[in-house]
């Protein structure tokens, strides 16, 4: 579905049945962000219902902070908080969006009140859609059906080793979300074209370009601490040179296959 259509929730109280929530749902995450701690944990057992992921935060504020450490595939919000409201909360994530040429992460207004709340003081604030409360669990699937990605536009999950870093950790390191959003895009750039141009080297059975490709790629390896990476990197630079590419090949493509494998979730994070 298009991003930035307003939807209407749907708004019959009638019951229904339970609903079967699709497969690749085990693998999204739903952000909540309420003030009242009896909805979140009406939420929370709601999103568990429907094997989804999620994390539940009591203000705008904290939601701002949970989005910042990971990735979320929507924003359920409430309106009216202290601290910081759904509005202030939903315009900031478009503006960090914006600047940062960030995917568009559907905003779901959780309210309560249509009068106060009316859906274009939503709309101009980024919301895509509105729940009314209370709500039930088959009209929370409904809305989050049209919303949440589609089996085809989720990924695989990624094996992740214990090595790796994560973005809360490189946050810690650096100092700034910002300084780490930008410093991991110019990474992803410069190692993906290392990466293309190492394989057309090996194909081309350029030994020199091949170790230069690798000298490469370890000097971004070891930026980020990979050293399980960054080692087999170096060893294979020697393998190169001591023995060339065509008995190199089948270590050349594992380490490729595994360099593929991290710049997918560095990309993720």
């Amino acid at each position: 579905m298009e991003t930035g259509v307003f939807s209407n929730a749907v708004l019959s109280r009638e019951p229904t049945p339970s609903p079967t929530p699709p497969v690749h749902w085990q693998h999204l995450k739903v952000l909540v962000v309420e003030d009242h701690s009896a909805y979140r944990i009406l939420m929370g057992w709601f999103l568990k219902q429907l094997g989804l992921g999620h994390q539940l935060v009591g203000d705008g504020q904290h939601g701002l902070a949970a989005l910042t450490e990971r990735r979320f595939d929507l924003v359920i919000s409430d309106c009216q908080m202290p601290h910081m409201d759904g509005y202030t909360m939903s315009r900031a994530i478009r503006l960090r969006e914006h600047a940062n040429a960030q995917r568009r992460v559907p905003i779901i207004a959780l309210t309560g009140n249509l009068v106060h709340d009316d859906p274009q003081r939503c709309r101009d604030a980024g919301m895509d859609a509105w729940l009314l409360k209370p709500l039930s669990l088959g009209q929370l699937h409904s809305v989050l059906a049209l919303w949440l990605p589609g089996p085809a536009d989720v990924q695989a999950p990624v094996p992740v080793s214990a090595l790796w870093p994560t973005r809360a950790g490189l946050i810690e390191t650096f100092g700034d979300a910002l300084v780490v959003d930008q410093m991991l895009a110019s990474l992803l750039c410069e190692a993906r074209e290392d990466s293309v141009g190492l394989a057309h080297a090996c194909r081309t059975l350029n030994a020199p370009l091949t170790a230069e490709r690798l000298h490469r790629l370890v000097g971004s390896l070891a930026f980020l601490g990979v050293a399980d990476l960054e080692l087999r990197g170096m060893r294979l630079i020697e393998r190169v040179h001591a023995q060339g590419i065509a008995l190199s090949a089948p270590q050349l493509e594992a380490f490729q296959a595994d360099l593929h494998t991290y710049l997918t979730y560095l990309g993720s994070l």
